[in-house]
This record gives structure tokens, C-alpha cells and sequence, in this order.
């Protein structure tokens, strides 16, 4: 018997032996129109009841043109950076309020869980009234604070040890932050310049370091493949297996595998690690998963990676908490294509479940 029989013949008869939990008893199936119109019925029934093997959470990057508005697009990158370490109140030009997050997460996308990324909030991590506000929102909302993702605060794989210790201590502050609104963690990035090995003995030296901070905090460091080194998944595993601790981990991102980008256009990707690979790689580690879409075919698919392949991965390692949606593409708006991955994660997610 083909594999594609046997599978067929499986399905319906758990339909059947599902249906007399959602109401249909075996009189139902006494005749055959009556039987296959029941058998639809049952099927249709326990496809509702099948839920994804994973949670659902939005990070709040996939807003990031909504919040910062013209101040990203009409500033150069360093422009923009000096701002965002002089003044980051002034780069919120955006229509919509940072504040505001876990209100839009639940009420525009119907997600009851949220990353938040420090860049909307650089000024605020020790802003205790701003802080209760936030948390008062999402424990109003009933929206569950996952995590905080950081950039910008140093490399924590630099060579220089004065400065890698000093973007060490930047870290700190979010692990507060994070503990007080009821993360589970915080998402770093294990940068640095040098060589692979060089930078992966820094980046375990002060992974390692904020690693006991925030254990002392209960507050778990993870990590996401964002680019040269940490984009290589065997690099970052051995980074992690370096480091060695339950409270260090991974966030695998679907997108994010490009080692090494075109000089003056950053959009080329000169350099990619194979996306599968890698996750595959990191799962072992991962305290978090990034659903990183671009684009979409007319059948909802993510057009740069097969979800169905790559949620089988997650899926394969034992996981069960939470992906996120994170949106970057241009063609659809952020609404749109927020929607159109959670719709996605939730179709294939049933599939596998």
C-alpha cells in the first residue's frame, strides 16, 4: 500500500474515532451519504480542535516603520544612531505611541504575548513610573511580556576587555527592566571584530559574564543569529556550548542568516549560511523562535523559506513555547503582513500539530 493510502486511510479513521467526541454517535454513519457527510462533519470538527504545538507573540520590530516613522528613512545610519544615544524620544516620530504595544498586539492582532525591543524604549529601562505604566497595560489587556530585545548597548564579544565589560554592564539595566515587567529573558547579540575564534572566546567570555547576572535575576541571556559570526549556526552552538549554562540560550531566526552583506548596500547578501542548517543547529539552545517574513505568495506562503520545513525543525527539537511574528518585508504594510504571518504560523502550525 502507498504511503499517501495508508496516511489517507489513517486521517479518516481517526475522524472517526474523534466523532463520537463532538457529538456524533455510530447511527450517524448507518448509510453511506449520511456516513461520508458525518465523516466530513468529524474531520472539520477536529481540525478546529487542533491547536499549533507552539504560542503565538508579536515582536514589536515588525512595527518599527510605524513607531519611528519619517525619523528612520530621512536620517543616515549614523545620524540616526547618535540620536538614538543622545536624544531617542526624538526618533519616535511615528503614528503610533511605544507606549501603547501590548494594546495594539492583543486589540489590531488578537496576540496575547509580546517582544519589546529597547530601542523604542532607550531612555526608560530605569524609568520606574514609565515601567509601571507599561506593565499596568499589559497585565490590563492580559498580554504576557516575553522578552526584551537589545541592541545597541556594545559588543559583547569585544577583544578589549575594558569595553567588552562595559557593554557587559549596559545589558544590566534590561535585565531589570525585563524582570520587573515579567520577561523570561533578554535577546543580546554575541558581536565582536577579529577573527571567528577570537571573537568566539570574547563573545563566551562576556556572554558567560552577563549570563550570571541575569541568572542571578531569573532572567535568561539569548542570543539570535544577527549577522556575521553569530549568523553561522555551528559558530554560535559552539558560542553556546561554551558558555555552558541553562540560563544562556539561543532565539533562532528564520531570516537571519546572512553572514556577510554588500558594502554599501546592505540590503545584497554576499554571504548566507543555509537557513535550515542553522536553525536546525540552534534549536538545541533555543529559548525563543523568530518567524521572520518578507514576502508572500497568492497562497500565503513565505516565499524566502518553507515554513512547513522549518516549523517540522522546531517542532522536531522538543520545542513549545513561543515564536514570534516579525515582520520586515516592503511590499505588504506592517498590519498586513503581521497578519499574514500569524495566519501563516497558524495554518502550518496546525499541520504539524
Amino acid at each position: 500500500m502507498d504511503t499517501s493510502r495508508r496516511k489517507t486511510i489513517k486521517q479518516l479513521s481517526t475522524g472517526l474515532a474523534t466523532a463520537g467526541l463532538f457529538g456524533f454517535s455510530a447511527t450517524t454513519f448507518s448509510c453511506a451519504g449520511d456516513g461520508a457527510q458525518a465523516a466530513k462533519k468529524a474531520a472539520e470538527a477536529v481540525a478546529v480542535a487542533k491547536e499549533p504545538f507552539f504560542k503565538i507573540s508579536l515582536a514589536q520590530w515588525s512595527l518599527h516603520r510605524s513607531f519611528f516613522g519619517p525619523a528612520r528613512d530621512d536620517k543616515s545610519f549614523e545620524d540616526f544612531f547618535k540620536a538614538l544615544m543622545t536624544d531617542p524620544d526624538s526618533i519616535l516620530q511615528g503614528d503610533i505611541n511605544p507606549i501603547d504595544f501590548p494594546a495594539i498586539a492583543k486589540k489590531e492582532y488578537g496576540v496575547d504575548a509580546v517582544e519589546f525591543v529597547n530601542t523604542f524604549y532607550f531612555n526608560k529601562a530605569k524609568n520606574m513610573d514609565y515601567l509601571k505604566d507599561l506593565k499596568g497595560r499589559c497585565d490590563g489587556e492580559g498580554v504576557k511580556p516575553v522578552l526584551i530585545m537589545c541592541d545597541a548597548l556594545g559588543d559583547l564579544g569585544d577583544l578589549d576587555s575594558a569595553k567588552q565589560k562595559a557593554a557587559v554592564e549596559n545589558h544590566y539595566q534590561w535585565v531589570e527592566a525585563a524582570k520587573f515587567l515579567g520577561c523570561h529573558a533578554i535577546r543580546v547579540n554575541a558581536a565582536g571584530k577579529g577573527t571567528a575564534e577570537e571573537v568566539k572566546a570574547a563573545a563566551i567570555e562576556g556572554l558567560g559574564s552577563l549570563t550570571e547576572f541575569g541568572k542571578a535575576n531569573g532572567i535568561s541571556i539569548i542570543v539570535e543569529n544577527h549577522g556575521s559570526y553569530s549568523s553561522n549556526g555551528a559558530w554560535l552552538a559552539s558560542v553556546m556550548k561554551g558558555v555552558n549554562s541553562p540560563f544562556c540560550g539561543t532565539l533562532p531566526d528564520f531570516g537571519n542568516f546572512c553572514i556577510k552583506r554588500k558594502e554599501g548596500d546592505y540590503n545584497v547578501c554576499e554571504e548566507e549560511y543555509d537557513r535550515y542548517k542553522g536553525t536546525a543547529e540552534l534549536m538545541p539552545f533555543a529559548k525563543g523562535v523568530s518567524a521572520k517574513t518578507h514576502d508572500f505568495d497568492a497562497d500565503g506562503n513565505e516565499t524566502s523559506t518553507d515554513y512547513l520545513k522549518m516549523l517540522k525543525i522546531v517542532k522536531d527539537a522538543g520545542y513549545t513555547g513561543y515564536i514570534d511574528i516579525e515582520y520586515e518585508g516592503q511590499t505588504l504594510s506592517e498590519p498586513d503582513g503581521i497578519r499574514a504571518t500569524k495566519k501563516l504560523l497558524e495554518r502550518v502550525g496546525k499541520e504539524l500539530a
